[in-house]
């Protein structure tokens, strides 16, 4: 008997949770940008899981992946391809980059320079990029996960705000309780758990489901809830740069994804409050200087919207 497309989620989120021990919420989070057809920042201190979570993915489904470790000397074309020259024929030959892939790991984003983090730019946005002077299509599905560590700055380039509106969420993992942590050591002291995950998704299961995903009902009180957040972000006298139009569409999808997993076809007023921080705190930008120490005040400001919002009944 066929498995339905929430048992299907359900264990896909199981199988990840073999990896990545006691943080079944935060792979949800990982799993509903997946399903809604975004992409996702994982962005935490070292040797948390960051790497290990979106490899777990990726291995989950039985998709094409590929692994960039970001470096400051790599090149947009070292991600996007390159034409070559054939002597034999006289004509330049096309030879596609990494980016031409179904799940892309960017490790470290933060480590390569801002020239190469903008050619994931229409990637990310349309599934396309443009190269040559020619428009190629990606293949479907396309899912970009990008890991960086927002404590260290040496020789990091910090990704600049139309970048990070490109990620639907951004998500932290945390450091793992005393039991959970044993749990850890015990797991790895002969092999690393990542390496046996086998796939419990292929290609065309994803893409039915995400599709599925797009039928979940959003209610019209939760349409004007979402609106009344972003516009209140936009109004914060903390705020330079409050939430766009783009990023409450974002929330839409997400939401659909998220009550998706939770086993129903509607969303809810607690959806949009779970993922109101994962969404919209990296979207807006606190006024000062230094911009990374504004993070946890953006967080901040967003539950504090958050507890002033009327809720719809």
């Amino acid at each position: 008997m066929e498995k339905s497309p929430y048992e299907s989620i359900e264990q896909l989120i199981n199988h990840i949770g073999k990896v990545l021990l006691g943080k079944d919420e935060t792979i949800r989070l990982a799993v509903t940008a997946l399903l809604a057809q975004g992409h996702l920042l994982i962005e935490d201190a070292p040797g948390v899981g960051k790497t290990s979570l979106a490899k777990a993915i990726a291995m989950s489904l039985n998709c094409d992946y590929t692994r960039l470790q970001c470096t400051p000397d790599m090149l947009p074309s070292d991600i996007l391809g390159t034409s070559v020259f054939l002597p034999n024929s006289g004509e330049f030959d096309f030879r596609k980059g990494p980016i031409f892939t179904n799940i892309l790991l960017a490790d470290e984003i933060n480590r390569t320079t801002p020239r190469t983090q903008s050619a994931l730019l229409e990637a990310m946005c349309e599934a396309q990029v443009s190269i040559d002077g020619k428009t190629r299509e990606l293949p479907q599905p396309f899912f970009v996960l990008a890991t960086q560590n927002p404590h260290e700055f040496e020789g990091t380039y910090p990704l600049p705000e139309n970048q990070l509106d490109r990620f639907m969420l951004r998500i932290e993992i945390g450091y793992p309780s005393l039991d959970v942590e044993k749990e850890v050591l015990i797991s790895h002291r002969v092999s690393e758990p990542v390496n046996s995950i086998q796939a419990v998704l292929d290609r065309e299961q994803l893409v039915r489901i995400q599709k599925d995903v797009r039928q979940v009902n959003v209610d019209e009180g939760i349409h004007d809830y979402i609106l009344d957040i972003v516009h209140a972000s936009r109004d914060h006298e903390e705020l330079m740069l409050g939430v766009s139009t783009r990023g409450a569409i974002t929330m839409i999808h997400a939401v659909q994804a998220y009550a998706f997993i939770q086993g129903r076809d509607y969303v809810i007023p607690d959806d949009v409050k779970t993922l109101a921080i994962p969404v919209f705190a990296h979207r807006v930008l606190v006024g000062g200087i230094i911009r990374e120490s504004h993070r946890q005040r953006a967080s901040d400001i967003i539950e504090q919207i958050l507890a002033s919002t009327t809720v719809p009944v």
